[in-house]
């Protein structure tokens, strides 16, 4: 997982509320054994009016979505993260979201913004023209024209997202102790480190 400590640059000024995680990535996307290219099929049936957002040229490549209340609601999906991640996203800023979508967006190291509406209405204004820069490490985001709005943000999941720790990389962060126990065990209760359960009664 890459680092997120800064994302800056051009927003998608999306703004809808209510987005489900159907919206984001549609179930027959569920059958890829695959993360590469879901974000070809991100917001696919938004993307039918040809004058959707998404495929402004204005908007091209944009790091960041500004949306609605309650962002990825409806069923857990971690495709929605990986199709996001596969479009170039690295944070969304709303007013809330789905507890289960930012929980897989955080593990996919998507950082997830939670604003008050007034600031996403100013976002959705800046992000028409202009770049929008979200600071992880003093907690800020910060338009060119002196807007800035502090959020908060779990502690562990700030170090995790700065870091560029995923679950894996947060055990191996121990493999030092990991092997130390190891050692102990093999020397202490040498049945139970190579398996045979002798000595508990559970040898074969």
């Amino acid at each position: 997982m890459e680092p997120v400590a800064r994302v800056e640059g051009r927003a998608y000024p999306f703004g809808m509320k209510n987005v489900d995680t159907d919206i984001i990535i549609p179930a027959h996307y569920l059958k890829t054994v695959t993360r590469d290219g879901l974000g070809r099929g991100a917001f696919e049936a938004l993307r039918k009016d040809p004058a959707n957002v998404f495929d402004d040229p204005r908007h091209a490549g944009a790091p960041i979505i500004v949306a609605g209340d309650n962002f990825g609601c409806g069923s857990s999906r971690e495709h929605a993260a990986w199709a996001l991640l596969d479009m170039g996203v690295k944070a969304v800023i709303a007013p809330s979201f789905s507890d289960i979508f930012a929980g897989n967006a955080f593990k996919n190291g998507i950082l997830t913004v939670a604003l008050p509406q007034d600031a996403i209405d100013r976002l959705m204004e800046v992000a028409e023209t202009d770049p929008i820069t979200i600071d992880l490490e003093s907690q800020t985001v910060t338009t060119p024209f002196q807007d800035r709005w502090t959020f908060e943000i779990d502690p562990f999941r700030k170090h995790c997202l700065m870091e560029g720790l995923d679950e894996v990389g947060l055990t191996l962060k121990s493999e030092a102790a990991i092997a130390a126990y190891e050692a102990r065990l093999a020397a202490g209760q040498p049945w139970v480190a190579n398996g045979t359960g002798a000595g508990t009664g559970l040898a074969a």
